[in-house]
């Protein structure tokens, strides 16, 4: 595909995004990165320097001037930045409701009027907090939202979605499942990559609540859901909320440790009930398999067997030494 459009990635330098950066480049997209890069993440904005279609912004999306920076020039917006998941947001809720509520609203407000085409904001399916494990949820499931993150997320839904009819860009929601696979920053703080390191390296792996669902989706398909997104046609996607992911990749956590224990039989495990975390979801992915055609082309088993294999090459050999960088648990200046 070739476009001249640029695509301005906000929070860009994430654990996803420096993924789909390298997607959309790849894809004939321009790509300008916009990050804060709070968790001194700055390693991965090196890999696409020098590149002919992708420029770096450093800045931070609540300062107005340097969002209006940002934004000049560019034809589409994603909008992945915020703290990501329940133990930072809890951890720092005055920088979440800074970065995740109150930014964000200030970005959307912003965007009307520069002649933008697309907006994708990058929700998520946690939205969803606890339902019964019969039932799956779509995208008109009653929102519970059980964390912080989870509530700034689903304000924002609420925000953008009352703004149809009154901007002149098209937005579109996307609900992501929980997250996987390699990336230039990587996250073993997320469910399938810590259960598989850590049980590859021989240490007692502590589960919480074993038959919880979830689902989850590999980082390389979440870029393909917003290249989807971007060039699909205006009335298949504007003002649309899709669950992002596939069912083939609902799994609870006991099903990820079986497929890691097929590899490494002999890796200690440990179960444990009614831990802190009580999200319980299936998610139904039918509208995003019908309106795009979407399906994922990673299952969590692929996930697993390609994380191995990095690992067994010792690329992630210094992740101890570099804790902030490998999970959400500090962010810099607190």
């Amino acid at each position: 595909m070739k476009t001249n459009r640029k695509v301005l990635l906000i929070g860009g330098a994430g654990y996803i995004g420096s993924v789909m950066t390298g997607y959309l480049l790849d894809r004939g997209w321009h790509v300008r990165c916009f990050d804060q890069l709070i968790y001194e993440n700055q390693v991965c904005v090196s890999f696409y320097w020098g590149h002919p279609h992708y420029d770096f912004i450093y800045g931070d999306l609540t300062v107005p001037l340097q969002l209006d920076v940002a934004l000049e020039g560019v034809d589409d917006v994603v909008i992945l930045a915020g703290l990501v998941g329940d133990p930072i947001t809890k951890k720092y809720p005055e920088s979440s409701q800074a970065i995740n509520f109150d930014g964000i609203l200030q970005v959307i407000r912003s965007l009307n009027g520069r002649g933008l085409n697309r907006v994708i904001f990058i929700s998520t399916c946690s939205n969803y907090g606890l339902i019964d494990s019969d039932t799956t949820a779509d995208e008109t499931f009653e929102l519970n939202p059980l964390s912080l993150y989870a509530k700034a997320k689903v304000a924002v839904e609420q925000e953008l979605l009352s703004l149809q009819g009154q901007v002149d860009f098209h937005a579109t929601i996307l609900r992501f499942a929980t997250a996987f696979g390699l990336s230039p920053r990587m996250r073993f703080d997320l469910t399938v990559n810590e259960f598989t390191r850590e049980m590859f390296l021989g240490r007692e792996l502590l589960i919480y609540d074993a038959e919880t669902w979830r689902p989850y989706c590999h980082v390389q398909d979440f870029s393909r859901v917003v290249d989807q997104v971007l060039v699909a046609p205006e009335d298949q996607v504007s003002f649309e909320v899709f669950n992002a992911g596939g069912e083939c990749n609902n799994f609870n956590k006991q099903a990820i440790v079986d497929e890691v224990l097929g590899l490494f039989p002999n890796a200690p495990v440990k179960y444990k009930e009614k831990g802190s975390d009580p999200r319980n979801y299936k998610v139904n992915f039918s509208k995003i398999r019908n309106t795009l055609g979407f399906e994922p082309k990673y299952t969590v088993s692929d996930g697993i067997v390609e994380l191995i294999s990095a690992l067994q090459q010792n690329v992630f050999s210094r992740v101890e030494e570099q804790r902030n960088f490998y999970h959400n648990y500090e962010i810099k200046n607190s």
